[in-house]
C-alpha cells in the first residue's frame, strides 16, 4: 500500500494518546518497557495545561501519528537557552523511511529559529543505529558525565 508524503506538525492535546503510545513502544524499544509511569492526564497537562512544560512535533502519515520529536527548554548556565530532545521516535513500522530525520530538522530549525544556543540529547551507548544517525549532524558525545537522579518520595 502507497502511502501519503508524511506531515510534521506541531502537537495538540488530542495527540496525546498516540504520543504516550510512542513513549512505551520506545521504552520496550530501549529495555525499559516498565519504566513509563506517567499517566495520561499527567502527560496532556504537562504539554497543554495551564504551565505545559513541553512541547512536540508530530509525524503524519495517512492520517496517523507515526513519530513524534518531544522537547523543552533547559537552561545552560554556561551557554544559556538551550533545547532539550527528550524523546525522538518513529514506531517501528515506519522506520528507515526518512520520518526521524524530517522530525530530528523540524526541532533543529526551531532550536535555531527561537536563537537558542544548541541542541541537547541524550542516546543509549548501545543504540548504533541513533548514534550513525546524529554523527551524520556532526554531533559531538560527551561519556565524561555521568546520568543522576532521584525520583520523588525518597
Amino acid at each position: 500500500m502507497e502511502t501519503t508524503t508524511p506531515t510534521i506538525r506541531k502537537a495538540i492535546a488530542a495527540d496525546c494518546t498516540q504520543l504516550l503510545a510512542l513513549v512505551k513502544e520506545l521504552a520496550v524499544y530501549e529495555r525499559a518497557p516498565d519504566e513509563v509511569t506517567v499517566s495520561l492526564d499527567e502527560f496532556i497537562d504537562a504539554g497543554f495545561g495551564a504551565n505545559p512544560v513541553w512541547e512536540a512535533f508530530v509525524a503524519e502519515v495517512d492520517g496517523r501519528i507515526v513519530g513524534m520529536s518531544l522537547f523543552y527548554i533547559r537552561y545552560s548556565t554556561w551557554k544559556g537557552r538551550r533545547l532539550y530532545l527528550e524523546d525522538i521516535v518513529v514506531t517501528e513500522a515506519m522506520r528507515g523511511r526518512g520520518l526521524g530525520k524530517l522530525l530530528f530538522e523540524e526541532t533543529w530549525n526551531l532550536c535555531k529559529a527561537r536563537n537558542y544556543s544548541g541542541m541537547v540529547w541524550q542516546v543509549l551507548e548501545w543504540n548504533e543505529p541513533a548514534i550513525r544517525f546524529y554523527k551524520k549532524y556532526g554531533a559531538t558525545f560527551d561519556g565524561e558525565w555521568v546520568n543522576v537522579s532521584i525520583a520523588a518520595g525518597r
